[in-house]
Formats: structure tokens, C-alpha cells, sequence
């Protein structure tokens, strides 16, 4: 019933500039084999490097090594400085490839490396090309590691202008802030929306035949704790799982969201919650805004993500819990012998899946709508364990600025009520993600300091780096 979920895969475009006559020029080849060297010893999963075969030293070869990476498809270059260089070799470059680019500045005090990234990023910024800066030892873990970030979130956005959302039936009235901007959701995150009839789709699982789904139901009851929900909510599930896989494989769906409230409630959930193990996440409430993020921290992690909402916090843990109905992956849950299949909340009826989510280090974020672009705001901390303090899949997340500060930002940001879930700390290539895009961002820190950055143009201005955490 459930399949693996990939990480997406990042392919980078390593070269080298340099001016023959400087101090330093001679070592470019054996900086390329060191740099190979070191992505080799620390086995980055899902990078794939490509490097031509000469040094950039002149407009000819520079335009060669873009017209290279534009057949390899990189998703971002990173260009690293034996020594000083003229600075429109970069420039020849990127006209064949047009991508974000990683300055790698290296020490050196004769080799005028920084000095040349410096005269690089001056006009990269006037151009409103998106950009990383680096300076560092060649092959520094530190470096890799950014590297990696910046190479992952070039990569997200390639996958995002591809994506297509399913959006069945409606956003929920009273909602206003999960409706899609579709322009300005194509233009800056990339996604287009596609619409799915409700009627037509409820037809197409209605005729899914019963006997075809009798074994799913029986194998799935066996992998849980507890089944409260009646044989024909389990039926009917499954048989809005099928309809709804075939809809997203013929319209080619990166994800979904599902107008639930109230009509589809207990219908969708274990759909949801079966998708999201194979890597299609699925919102509810019909929020396309809250499919993008979840489809984002899916794509960051290569694991199901959390769906929820911002409801109550616990003072006395200076904590917050985040849950929704009932329709994680069961993989979110510690085993598989805390997932019941029971009734939906409030109707009674159908069947979610309840359990109360793993602990563990989280980043939460909330993507909303502007006049004319988007906003991804994000927060972080520990999930700990808890208990069925609200029945769906309650995550109680611990942080280190108090909670007060949380809430009061929150609303003084203006955010939505949705919060979407993933394990790890993934605040840089998120920030990475909209700078890249163009998008406003904001953060709140440990000790309560708020970052929140706006965008007038479609690429980012500043130079990442200089924000790595």
C-alpha cells in the first residue's frame, strides 16, 4: 500500500576562473581535483557533480563551459577562483546557463580570489541573479556542506516549475488566506494549479470495485494498533485512494489539495495519508498554498510531512501543539501500534488515522499569498513525546523563544493558521528557496529575533552566504 519516498536529486556544474597572469592560475587543476576529492570523501547523497574539462580563462572557453552545463541540466554552478579573473567570463558563462551560482572565494593573499568574487557579486546583484557566497579553504567540510544546501534548493526549484497541483473541489469558505494566488504562484514558486471536480471524481471512486480494495483493507488492518472505523468507512477509503492515485498519475500531480470541509471529511484522510508515504503529499481543507509546502519539505527530506494546525500552546513545557484530523503518513507516528484507524473528528464518521506524532528536531513553515508574490515563514524546534491530546496527529513542538513571542509574531507577520511539518532543520535552504525565487521570507529565532526579508524583483539580491546558520 505504501512505496519509498526519494530525496530529490541536485546536479551541480563545478569550474574554475582564473587570469593566466596572476599569482595562483597554475594551480586550477589541482583545486578541481581536490574539490572532486573532497565531495567524493564526504559522499553527498543525491549530488551529482559535472565538470567540463577546461579552465574558464577566456570569454570563448566561458561561453563552452555554459553551453556544457545548459546539455548537463544543472541546477546551479559552483564557480570557484584560483585567482583573480575578469569578471565576464561569469557573465559568458551564465547568458548559455542562466542559474543560481556559488562564488567560492578562496584565501590566498597574492591570488586576489576574493577581490575577484567581490567585483563578481557587485554585478550579480545589480543583474538580480540569485547567488551564494563562499570563502573558505578548497574542500572545506563547512563549505561542502553549504554547497550542498545551496545546490538542493536550486534543485527544489526546478523541481517546483515543473509541479503541477491538484486542487479537488474548493478552497473552505471562512479561509481566506490558504486561497491560491495562481499567478503569482507560477511566476515566483513555479507550480501550476490544476482543478478537479469533486462530482466527477466521487463518480470515478464509486466505481471502483469493491473486491478490488477487500485485501488492501485486511492487510492494512493488520499493520496497525486499532481499528474503530466500520468495514465500509475502510472500503470506502480505499476506493477514494484508488480513484485518487489514477487521477494524480494521469494528470501528472506532484501534489494535492483536497477541499475536505465538511462533505469529504473521513473520505480523503487515509488517501493522504497512504500518498504521502509514496512522496505525493495531499493538504486538506483545500489549501493548494499548504500542498506547495508540504511538496517542499517532501523534497527537502524525502520523508512524509506533518499537516496541521497552530492550536494551543502548553506554558508549563513552553511548548505548542500542531495537529490536524488525522491524515499523516504512518511512518510519522513512532510504530506502527499507535496508529488507529477511528472516526474523523466532529462527523463522527469515515476513517483518519490517529496517532500521536514521533519526537524529534522539526521545521515548520506556512506559505501565504501577497498582492502580488509569496511569503514562506518558518519556525523551529523539538518535537517531544505526547500523548492523544487532541485526536488526529498531535506534534508537540518545544521551542527556545518563548511561546508569547511565537504567537505574537505570528499574528504580527499576518500568517496563515496552516503549519506544515518536516524532521530536521532545513531554515537554510528554505531561505536559500526564496531568495532564489524572489519570495518574502521570514524566521524567528531562539532568542526571539525575527528576520523577515521582502522581494521587489523575481530574483534574490542578496548573497546568502552571508546569512549561513
Amino acid at each position: 500500500m505504501s512505496g519509498e519516498t526519494e530525496q530529490h536529486q541536485a546536479r551541480l556544474g563545478l569550474a574554475v576562473v582564473a587570469n593566466p597572469l596572476e599569482v595562483g592560475a597554475g594551480h586550477a587543476p589541482a583545486l578541481l581535483d581536490q574539490m572532486q576529492a573532497a565531495f567524493t570523501a564526504a559522499s553527498p547523497k543525491n549530488l551529482e557533480i559535472l565538470q567540463p574539462a577546461k579552465r574558464i580563462t577566456d570569454p570563448a572557453i566561458a561561453s563552452q563551459t555554459g553551453r556544457y552545463f545548459y546539455e548537463k541540466r544543472v541546477d546551479t554552478i559552483c564557480l570557484l577562483a584560483a585567482c583573480w579573473f575578469e569578471d565576464y567570463l561569469a557573465l559568458d558563462m551564465l547568458e548559455e546557463c542562466d542559474v543560481p551560482v556559488i562564488l567560492y572565494a578562496r584565501p590566498g593573499m597574492e591570488t586576489g580570489s576574493l577581490c575577484g568574487m567581490q567585483q563578481l557579486g557587485f554585478i550579480l546583484q545589480q543583474l538580480d541573479k540569485p547567488y551564494c557566497f563562499l570563502f573558505d579553504e578548497v574542500g572545506s567540510p563547512a563549505a561542502l556542506e553549504r554547497i550542498w544546501q545551496y545546490a538542493a534548493a536550486s534543485a527544489l526549484h526546478r523541481e517546483l516549475r515543473r509541479a503541477r497541483i491538484g486542487w479537488l473541489g474548493h478552497r473552505i469558505q471562512g479561509m481566506t488566506e490558504i486561497t491560491p494566488h495562481e499567478l503569482a504562484l507560477k511566476k515566483k514558486l513555479g507550480p501550476r494549479v490544476v482543478s478537479i471536480d469533486t462530482q466527477v471524481f466521487l463518480e470515478r471512486a464509486a466505481k471502483i470495485p469493491t473486491a478490488t480494495v477487500e485485501g488492501d483493507w485486511k492487510q492494512l488492518k493488520s499493520q496497525v494498533g486499532h481499528v474503530t472505523a466500520t468495514e465500509e468507512a475502510g472500503i470506502d477509503s480505499l476506493q477514494v485512494y484508488v480513484a485518487l492515485k489514477e487521477t494524480i498519475q494521469e494528470l501528472g500531480l506532484a501534489a494535492l489539495a483536497a477541499g475536505c470541509y465538511p462533505h469529504l471529511m473521513g473520505r480523503v484522510c487515509l488517501a493522504a495519508s497512504l500518498l504521502g508515504e509514496q512522496g505525493v503529499p495531499v493538504s486538506c481543507e483545500g489549501d493548494v498554498n499548504g500542498a506547495v509546502g508540504m511538496l517542499i519539505l517532501t523534497r527537502l527530506t524525502g520523508q512524509p510531512v506533518h499537516n496541521t494546525d497552530m492550536l494551543d500552546p502548553i506554558p508549563a513545557e513552553n511548548a505548542i501543539v500542531f495537529t490536524h484530523c488525522g491524515s499523516g503518513g504512518f511512518s510519522l507516528a513512532t510504530e506502527c501500534s499507535q496508529v488507529t484507524l477511528g472516526p474523523v473528528r466532529l462527523m463522527n464518521r469515515g476513517l483518519c488515522c490517529l496517532f500521536p506524532a514521533r519526537p524529534g528536531a522539526v521545521t515548520l513553515i506556512n506559505i501565504v499569498p501577497t498582492l502580488s508574490s509569496y511569503r514562506i515563514a518558518a519556525l523551529y524546534g523539538e518535537a517531544t513525546e505526547t500523548d492523544m491530546v487532541f485526536p488526529g496527529n498531535p506534534l508537540r513542538v518545544r521551542f527556545a523563544a518563548n511561546y508569547r513571542e511565537i504567537i505574537s509574531w505570528v499574528a504580527r507577520e499576518g500568517l496563515g493558521h496552516h503549519w506544515m511539518a518536516a524532521y530536521g532543520d532545513l531554515r537554510q535552504a528554505l531561505a536559500d528557496l526564496t531568495e532564489i525565487t524572489g519570495c518574502e521570507w521570514s524566521s524567528l529565532d531562539g532568542d526571539g529575533t525575527a528576520e523577515t526579508r521582502s522581494c521587489a524583483s523575481g530574483n534574490a539580491r542578496w548573497p546568502v552566504g552571508s546569512r549561513a546558520r
